[in-house]
C-alpha cells in the first residue's frame, strides 16, 4: 500500500484517493479491560464505489462481486474492523482489507478457452462403458429357451 500525495497504490497504473474513502470509530466488543467502554477503538470505513472517479468500470464490476454482503444498495462498500484493541491499527487493518479486494477485482479473468476430450479419453470411455454392460448382463435373469 504504497502512498504518495494522497493517494493509495491499487495496482500499477491504478489508484484511489484518501478523500474516497470515510472512516467512522465506534466502541468495540471483546476484550480491552478498563477501557473498553471508554474509548472507541473499532473502525468502520466506507468506500463509494459505484461513485469512484478512480477506477474503471470493469473493475466496479469485478469489485461488487467480490465485495458481496459487504456492498450495500447504494453501491458502498462497508468494511468493519475491530480485530486489534487500538484504533490505529483497527484503521490499517479495515484499509488492508479494501486494498485486497480492489487488488484482486483489478486484475482481469483469465479467458476460458474451450477444450475438447482426446480420441484416446473418448476411447476408455466407450470401453469402460462396454465393460459394465458386460457386468449388468451377467446379473440379469438368463434367457429362457
Amino acid at each position: 500500500m504504497a502512498e504518495d500525495d494522497g493517494r493509495i497504490a491499487i495496482a500499477p497504473g491504478l489508484a484511489i484517493h484518501r478523500d474516497e474513502i470515510t472512516e467512522s470509530f465506534v466502541r468495540a466488543g471483546g476484550p480491552g479491560g478498563q477501557n473498553v467502554n471508554k474509548v472507541s477503538s473499532a473502525v468502520e470505513l466506507r468506500f463509494d464505489l459505484a461513485a469512484s472517479p478512480s477506477l474503471p468500470e470493469a473493475v466496479k464490476a469485478r469489485a461488487a462481486r467480490i465485495a458481496g454482503r459487504r456492498l450495500t444498495r447504494e453501491g458502498v462498500i462497508v468494511i468493519a474492523a475491530q480485530r486489534f484493541r487500538d484504533q490505529p491499527r483497527n484503521r490499517e487493518d479495515a484499509l488492508a482489507r479494501l486494498v485486497a479486494i480492489l487488488r484482486e477485482a483489478a486484475e482481469p479473468p483469465v479467458p476460458r478457452r474451450p477444450t475438447r476430450p482426446t480420441r484416446a479419453s473418448k476411447q476408455r470411455r466407450v470401453e469402460g462403458k462396454v465393460l459394465r454392460g458386460r457386468t449388468k448382463a451377467l446379473c440379469a435373469r438368463p434367457m429362457e429357451d
